[in-house]
């Protein structure tokens, strides 16, 4: 019987099966024959195909049913060894597994695995306390388990293995200060962080490193902070050569920069303190001295700290140069401090922490009457105030030991303490107690009794003064700097009619303004009333207003800035005077009128008598010339009167008109040079009748080099005929004028005296006045134009007059001229 059998290899829960299957048809005639009992393949050829298929049909399910069983058998025993097989890996891998466990569990350790970049680690294991990982929702939080400095090594290293699995060793601190180590690894593609303790000798080393570190780190520091230092320093090795210099010292030493000084050597000291500095080393002593240097281009003081040390020395030096200067300073101030207070009226003692005296000044030795020598031994403060009480300097107190301890608090206290002391013989003293910076207090003594007497004194006057505005008839205010009234008196509220309610509450100076705008609505007045109270600065200026008040009172106001910032206002009713002023007014008007009317008619009647009496004079002259046929005596004698009272008559004219024009502002001077000598001589031959008159004689007084000087020689022969007619006609009869010229500095000065009765006191300020004329006990008559032309003349010439008089010796009359001295120098040299 032939038959093919195909076998196909597959898988089958891990394991190989072979299958046979079936391949060829010819089995089945076979089987079909083999069924039938006969062994003749041949016998079959006979059947029909419809037969064969119909037999093929019936034994299929047969024939499939000894294969499947066939082949389950065959395939279960291989199902069997294969599960045998794999029941002893699995076995195998959970012994594995368990040594593992037990491998990793026999020391603390946490191990975490990424299986890829971002995704949550897993972890397995534990550490004790804070060693162990702390996580959140993103993982690992490195930052709250591990220290700054660690956390960015142990981050950038996870990263690292993460993303190109590079492995790592770190020992890192927690934030509790525990050591651990963290070794990073890729194992198959993971990322495995492993985390344990460290111990033994691990901790020791990692310990170590960091003692390292922070040592390093604070030499570092500490170099960094001493080559910034403001102050020379060095090392030195055993050998005392330098070592290292900070900045400072190169300054110092004026060296290029660090290097450049170690390799020269350059010192910073001079040698004999070097081999001081050296011995002291040596000894193992610190060398601590002040010594001079040389620091740049300048000597200084230093301040030398060098210190021995197992590889070397250190030193630095400090410069005190300024603190020496300083010290001299304050040891001056101090001295003229003491000096100073030496000087107050004020006394002063000053007791150190142990209550003895160190300072006092001459004021508290001569206030207490105290020996020198008892304060220059520096006695305690209470023996000072037992000696006191001893000579009834202080005042009695009930309990003196408990006063004198509450007085003694201010040493333990920090705060100024004033005391008032009532001395027997009346006087008052004000005790400042005052804590000192370095222990100890200050006593302050200083005799009020004087300040207390002012104030009951001043505090009366302000009673007065008070009383005093209130009985003024004028309204008194004062405002404060701020504008806002001070005081009043009760004249202020009368005149403006005010409440006492509202001055009472000290109102602003607006509130005040809108009270008094009812009477007075002028706002102009007003706002400058309230600029002199409230302006600042140069604003603040005295107000002057008169204010015609609605009910037809005049008041006048007036403010005056006060030297405190404040103002003081004063109102007046000046109604009163007002209409008396104005009454006055009107009359002085009246009068001026008159005068001029007078002036006017003087005037109008000295031209109009001065052409016929022109005329009267010629025809005199000319009647006594015989021009007109000869005169008897008789008639020769009348018209020589005619012709003494017609040139009187024209005088006075002359006098009139000149001074009408010197009135209307036209006179006008010919100025020229006068000679003094001529001026004088002109003048007496002009009164010479009068003198044969009066029997008056005349002495006249001049230098011959008086010389001449710049004026109007009509107008000064004029003004000395006016002196001289004067003097004559006062003069007693048989007495003498005396005329007199001389230089006073640069001035020419004609005297006229005469001897007659002098000119009374209450006349001598009217004798100037025009038409003014006093007989003063003669028989002079006249029309009071004389003086009163000489001083408009005088004056026109810019001089003055000046009158010295007394009853009974005579008058003396001075004219004062401005004379350069150029013009005496002149008159000298011709």
């Amino acid at each position: 019987m032939a038959c093919g059998i195909s076998f196909r290899r597959f898988r089958l829960n891990g394991r190989r099966v072979v299958c046979g299957l079936v391949l060829s048809t010819l089995l089945v005639p076979n089987t079909l024959a083999w069924a039938q009992g006969t062994s003749n393949p041949g016998a079959l050829a006979g059947l029909s195909s419809r037969e064969l298929l119909s037999a093929v049909i019936a034994l299929g399910p047969l024939l499939f049913a000894v294969t499947s069983a066939i082949l389950y058998l065959r395939l279960r025993g291989q199902w069997k060894r294969s599960l045998t097989l794999q029941h002893n890996e699995i076995a195998a891998l959970q012994g594995r597994l368990a040594q593992s466990e037990a491998l990793l569990s026999s020391e603390p350790q946490v191990i975490l695995m990424w299986g890829a970049p971002g995704r949550l680690p897993t972890i397995s294991g534990s550490l004790p306390g804070a060693k162990q990982p702390m996580l959140t929702e993103q993982g690992v939080s490195f930052a709250h388990w591990l220290e700054s400095e660690d956390c960015a090594i142990v981050d950038k290293a996870v990263q690292q293995l993460q993303l190109n699995g590079e492995a790592f060793r770190h020992v890192a601190r927690t934030r509790q200060g525990e050591f651990i180590a963290i070794d990073g690894a890729a194992v198959s593609g993971t990322a495995v962080l492993r985390v344990r303790d460290v111990s033994g000798e691990r901790l020791e080393l990692a310990q170590e490193q960091e003692r390292y570190r922070k040592l390093a780190t604070e030499v570092t520091t500490m170099r960094s902070l001493l080559d910034n230092v403001p102050l020379p320093i060095w090392m030195r090795d055993p050998s005392e050569r330098l070592v290292w210099v900070n900045r400072a010292y190169v300054t110092a030493v004026d060296a290029t920069d660090e290097p450049d000084a170690l390799r020269r050597n350059v010192e910073l000291l001079d040698s004999p303190i070097r081999e001081a500095a050296s011995r002291a080393r040596q000894s193992g002593r610190a060398y601590l001295h002040r010594v001079p240097a040389v620091v740049g281009t300048g000597r200084r003081i230093l301040d030398v700290i060098d210190i021995p040390s197992a590889r070397g020395s250190a030193g630095m030096a400090i410069d005190v140069s300024e603190l020496e200067a300083v010290r001299g300073d304050l040891g001056r101030q101090n001295d003229a401090h003491a000096r100073t207070l030496d000087q107050l009226a004020t006394a002063v003692a000053m007791f150190d922490k142990d209550r003895r005296l160190s300072f006092y000044n001459a004021s508290f030795r001569s206030l207490w009457q105290l020996e020198p020598a008892f304060l220059d031994d520096k006695p305690t403060d209470s023996e000072i105030l037992d000696r006191l009480r001893v000579q009834r300097l202080l005042e009695e107190q009930a309990d003196f030991k408990a006063w004198k301890s509450r007085l003694h608090e201010a040493y333990t206290s920090i705060e100024t303490k004033e005391h008032w002391w009532h001395l027997p013989g009346g006087r008052t003293l004000r005790v400042v107690t005052t804590p000192n910076p370095t222990g100890g207090v200050t006593y302050l003594y200083e005799d009020v009794s004087e300040r207390i007497d002012l104030e009951a004194r001043f505090n009366a006057l302000a009673r007065m003064q008070g009383e005093t505005l209130d009985a003024l008839k004028e309204g008194v205010a004062a405002f404060g700097s701020d504008g806002r009234m001070r005081l009043s008196n009760p004249a202020f509220a009368r005149i403006w009619q005010l409440s006492s309610q509202m001055l009472a509450e000290k109102p602003h100076i607006d509130r005040v303004i809108n009270g008094c705008a009812a009477l007075y609505g002028d706002s102009d007045a007003w706002s400058g009333f309230k600029t002199s109270i409230t302006g600042l600065g140069d604003t603040r200026l005295p107000f002057i207003a008169r204010m015609i008040r609605v009910d037809g009172s005049v008041i006048d106001a007036a403010t005056v800035p006060l030297p405190d910032g404040g103002t003081l206002a004063t109102f007046t009713d000046v109604t009163h005077s007002v209409a008396f002023e104005n009454a006055l007014v009107e009359k002085n008007s009246a009068l001026e009128e008159a005068a001029r009317m007078k002036n006017d008619f003087v005037h109008h009647v000295s031209y109009e008598l001065r052409s016929p009496l022109t005329n009267i004079i010629g025809f005199v002259q000319l009647l006594a010339d015989g021009a007109a046929g000869p005169l008897n005596e008789k008639q020769r004698q009348y018209a020589s009167y005619i012709m003494t009272s017609s040139d009187a008559l024209l005088a006075i004219i002359n006098n009139i008109l000149d001074l009408a024009t010197i009135d209307a502002g036209v006179m006008t001077l010919e100025l020229g040079d006068v000679d003094v000598r001529d001026a004088m001589q002109a003048a007496a031959e002009g009164v010479q009748h009068r003198l044969a008159e009066r029997g008056v004689s005349l002495e006249m007084r001049a230098s011959p080099s008086i010389g001449r000087f710049r004026a109007d020689g009509k107008r000064v022969r004029q003004i000395l005929f006016n002196l001289l007619s004067n003097a004559v006609g006062f003069s007693e009869r048989g007495g003498t004028v005396t005329l007199a010229a001389e230089r006073e500095a640069n001035e020419m000065v004609f005297r006229v005296r005469d001897n007659g009765a002098g000119i009374p006191a209450e006349v001598i300020a009217r004798v100037f006045d025009r038409f003014e004329t006093h007989t003063r006990g003669s028989d002079h008559r006249g029309v009071g134009l004389g003086l009163s032309i000489v001083r408009s003349f005088v004056e026109l010439h810019g001089g003055r007059v000046e009158l010295d008089t007394a009853v009974g010796r005579g008058t003396t009359v001075t004219c004062r001229f401005p004379a350069p001295v150029l013009g005496m120098a002149k008159d000298a040299a011709e």
